[in-house]
């Protein structure tokens, strides 16, 4: 007698650290799915000891932005499990700088990774979910995509593009039975800051003082408290995401901290001019920002 195995396919991608380290340790504590739990290959030892293979979990290497990589472990996941039900794209960089101090190579590193990247695997995966009539495709976005800071507008922008390819998605996968889902975290309670990068000119600027030091020196610190602040924790988004995995019928997008919920409510409410004076006055320091090479400059004597 034959047993019909109906555990969801869920291909999880950029599960090293954070969020996606809980997402897959929380689908592999719950076994009702067959997972497939990836990084890229330098942290793909350390991902092997921590999770142990079995018929229902593989651990694979994947580089978002190797489209070898990809096709390749999609067609190992379709000899063995038949297809995939839900992708999660979670993978990301993050780099803090200024737009006049974001070099080219950073930049379209993170726009590769955070943007390119899950398209490509979308691509990948949609005509299998659509000739199959059902699928779910779900992107790990940011409150940033829609609220820009300083010194993250690179970062912001990256996600603002996955949040735009995901609401067309929505209308073009709809009528084959695809379903996408836009997850929009804030603040989180971990250390994962410490994995934000500086780009080159950035890190110039604040050694040498320059010219957007006092940003770096403002918003450092005002992410890193109000990260120790929030009542999140990848944990518990971790289980929120499993719930929409779950899901006949999953939002579109959905806010999964209270400050992204906040934020949006206060984006959609207010008009633009008052949302971006609101928040500049928020920000630490921002009142006396250029305030020091403003009076340098105004200080230097005249020639002729």
């Amino acid at each position: 007698m034959t047993f019909k195995d109906d555990r969801k396919v869920v291909l999880i991608t950029g599960c090293s650290s954070g969020l996606g380290l809980s997402l897959a340790e929380t689908l592999v504590q719950a076994d009702r799915y067959k997972l497939i739990i990836t990084t890229r290959g330098r942290s793909i030892e350390k991902l092997r000891e921590y999770f142990q293979e079995s018929p229902n979990v593989m651990v694979r290497e994947l580089d978002v932005n190797n489209p070898v990589q990809i096709y390749g472990l999609i067609n190992e996941i379709c000899c063995a499990w038949g297809g995939i039900d839900t992708l999660v794209n979670n993978a990301g960089v993050c780099y803090r700088s200024v737009i006049e101090h974001m070099d080219p190579d950073a930049e379209l590193e993170q726009l590769r990774t955070n943007y390119l990247g899950p398209m490509s695997i979308i691509r990948a995966v949609l005509p299998l979910m659509r000739e199959r009539g059902k699928g779910h495709i779900i992107n790990i976005s940011s409150v940033s995509g829609s609220v820009p800071m300083p010194t993250m507008g690179s970062y912001s922008s990256s996600k603002h593009a996955l949040e735009a390819a995901s609401e067309a998605l929505w209308y073009e996968a709809r009528p084959f039975g695809v379903q996408v889902t836009l997850v929009q975290p804030g603040f989180i309670r971990s250390e994962s800051y410490k994995n934000v990068v500086l780009s080159k000119k950035a890190m110039l600027s604040t050694e040498v003082n320059g010219s957007h030091a006092e940003f770096y020196r403002s918003m450092a610190p005002l992410v890193e408290k109000l990260m120790g602040f929030s009542l999140s924790n990848p944990r518990g988004i971790a289980r929120k995401i499993q719930k929409i995995i779950d899901m006949s019928r999953p939002p579109f997008r959905i806010g999964v901290t209270a400050d992204a919920v906040v934020f949006r409510i206060l984006r959609s409410v207010l008009p633009n001019g008052l949302f971006r004076r609101l928040m500049y006055s928020l920000l630490p320091g921002s009142t006396v920002w250029g305030e020091r090479l403003q009076s340098l400059s105004t200080s230097v004597p005249k020639v002729g």
